[in-house]
């Protein structure tokens, strides 16, 4: 009885590997001096840091079906990645918190009732997208996304055909993300248990329907788009292509204009963008980058003086530099912010 059941289990389990599809690991190692902050939050003291990364993704396709997942691992513990799940144009993706298309910044800490915790505020927007539902066939593609808390969803549609490309975005971020651990400090029963930790105040964000349209005619690409908000916001731009260069012309709703110029060539890129008329802020912002790759060895550097009063890559001046020797990346940059962060990778 005991061999019928060893052969048995040793059969189920040559099974289960025979259709446990493609599995592959990767990660890496890194080690960090200094402080970086991000958005409107401030970089702590300069420290060391070190980080261990390893992720190990598996596909199933065996049949109709694909499946794909990742478990991640890395220094505060384990994680499971997104899980997406294919049948010929159907894709449906499941990434708690994680998926872009519903996005809202928390309530400034110096806002009036405001829960936020200045310790973690950034003013950034947050993705707090659950899932999404996505198809794609004949130049149309048409994506559901949605929070399971809230129920706040988007719908994209797109559709393209030549050198006309149309889309529609209805958005409703009515409820907006849901931080359970502020609900925590409110003493709201809706915590669930958990402890009164620094946590986010997120309000409601964007409800509209944005359309837009995008024509491409020899150098020229011509690009309109609009809300139906009680105050519309629409953009309009006009490029031209001339070889290495392109020169980009706009305008928006609040009659700013701008010109901006992009330079491609080899390892060399630049770009500048200069805006004029702009009633939505204090300056006219400036744009400047300029990237240089050779060989191992790329160095980057890009200037707005819209970010004025930003940190870490938000910054208005960001600088850096980095250097490839086989599998280890050693990496510096810095930030009109007194800001510098060195670090030394190995991937694998």
């Amino acid at each position: 009885m005991k061999k019928v059941l060893l052969t048995t289990t040793a059969m189920a389990f040559a099974a289960s590997m025979a259709s446990a599809g493609d599995m592959s690991m990767s990660g890496a190692i890194k080690l960090t001096y200094g402080a970086f902050g991000t958005g409107e939050l401030k970089a702590g003291a300069d420290d060391f840091k070190s980080e261990a990364d390893l992720d190990i993704a598996a596909t199933s396709a065996s049949g109709g079906i694909t499946m794909t997942g990742t478990l991640e691992l890395d220094e505060s513990g384990t994680a499971a990645g997104p899980v997406t799940i294919s049948t010929g144009a159907l894709t449906f993706t499941y990434d708690k918190n994680e998926l872009g298309a519903l996005a809202v910044t928390s309530a400034a800490p110096t806002a009036a009732g405001s829960k936020t915790s200045a310790a973690v505020w950034d003013g950034e927007a947050d993705s707090y997208g659950d899932y999404s539902v996505a198809f794609s066939a004949g130049g149309i593609g048409v994506t559901y996304t949605k929070d399971q808390e809230s129920s706040d969803n988007a719908v994209a549609v797109t559709y393209t055909a030549g050198a006309l490309s149309l889309s529609m975005t209805a958005l409703d971020e009515t409820t907006g993300a849901v931080d359970t651990f502020a609900d925590a400090v409110a003493g709201d029963p809706n915590a669930g248990g958990k402890a009164a930790v620094a946590g986010h105040d997120y309000g409601k964000g964007d409800v509209k329907t944005t359309i837009g349209a995008t024509y491409v005619t020899g150098p020229y690409t011509i690009a309109l788009s609009g809300d139906d908000q009680a105050v519309q916001n629409w953009d309009a731009s006009v490029a031209m292509k001339n070889g290495d260069t392109t020169i980009t012309v706009a305008a928006d709703e609040t009659e700013m204009m701008s010109v901006g110029i992009g330079y491609t060539n080899g390892a060399l890129t630049v770009s500048a963008r200069q805006e004029f008329n702009n009633k939505a802020g204090v300056d006219d912002e400036t744009e400047v980058s300029l990237s240089y790759t050779d060989g191992a060895l790329t160095f980057g550097a890009a200037m707005d003086s819209g970010q004025k009063n930003h940190y870490g890559d938000e910054a208005e001046l960001v600088i850096n530099a980095a250097y490839v020797d086989g599998d280890i990346t050693v990496a510096a940059k810095g930030t009109d912010q007194d800001e510098m962060e060195v670090s030394v990778t190995f991937a694998f």
